[in-house]
């Protein structure tokens, strides 16, 4: 009999320590672990060492890391119905480790999809050029609603980038053509540009030499109007001497007076 008590002893204690150490988790820095007890959500533990007691609670492990998401490349029609094939790497990681266990049933397939589906929505409302020219744009807008949109999912959208934008061989032709078309238009404008400049700078020089000869007129005018003062003088003087009557006349018109008296 007490052979075997002892030998129950021995077994309760080997199931004990199994039970013990079947019970001990070890979480790693970037894990959580979510904790149901009898089927409800009871905490999340970690990261560290934790104990989950077999049978009566269950554990799921989060990894808290960002992970990234490359889709599959998806058939988009621009809004000038230009059909080009786009793809985008989207990268995310889980906030809330409650949430992404409890609201959604995988959030990786969930988040995926949802990528896509906003993938071919935004660029659809926006045309050829804009994809092209504005990216930094439109990872903004992507990200933003699939941030807004993930966020009761407990997962964060930290960014979104176009990765590729693929266009058939016809209309890389007309692309190219429509570039060669605004470089020619270009070269036309800057050349017209050019002349008008030249035309200018022709009429300021043109006024700077009218300008200079006017002025040059206007000082040998003044030069010859200063050299024919003297002269002028003189011509007035010499007729005021003239027209003076001479000491013989005077003479003359004094005997004639004295012969009439007489």
């Amino acid at each position: 009999m007490s052979w075997i008590l002892s030998q129950a002893w021995i077994g309760g204690a080997i199931l004990l320590l199994v039970i013990l150490a079947a019970s001990l988790k070890v979480l790693r820095e970037y894990e959580r672990g979510v904790i149901f007890l009898l089927g409800r959500f009871w905490k999340v533990k970690g990261p560290g060492l934790i104990i989950v007691i077999p049978v009566i609670q269950q554990m799921v492990r989060v990894d808290l890391r960002i992970r990234v998401l490359d889709g599959p490349q998806q058939d988009v029609i621009s809004r000038d119905n230009v059909s080009v094939k786009v793809n985008a790497v989207v990268y995310y990681r889980v906030l809330d480790s409650q949430l992404a266990i409890i609201q959604v049933e995988d959030f990786q397939r969930a988040t995926s999809q949802l990528a896509q589906t906003t993938l071919r929505s935004v660029l659809g409302q926006h045309e050829l050029d804009e994809m092209l020219a504005e990216r930094e744009k439109l990872n903004k807008d992507i990200q933003q609603i699939l941030d807004d949109a993930t966020e009761a999912w407990g997962i964060k959208v930290s960014n979104v980038e176009l990765k590729h934008v693929d266009l058939d061989e016809s209309m890389i032709r007309a692309i190219a053509r429509q570039a060669e078309a605004e470089r020619n238009r270009r070269a036309k404008v800057i050349d017209a540009e050019g002349e008008q400049q030249a035309a200018q700078r022709f009429m300021e020089a043109a006024q700077i030499l009218v300008t200079q000869q006017q002025a040059g007129e206007h000082q040998t005018n003044s030069d010859l109007r200063i050299d024919a003062r003297p002269a002028v003088v003189r011509a007035t003087a010499l007729r005021h001497f003239l027209a003076q009557p001479t000491e013989v006349e005077n003479t003359a018109h004094t005997r004639q007076d004295m012969i009439l008296r007489h």
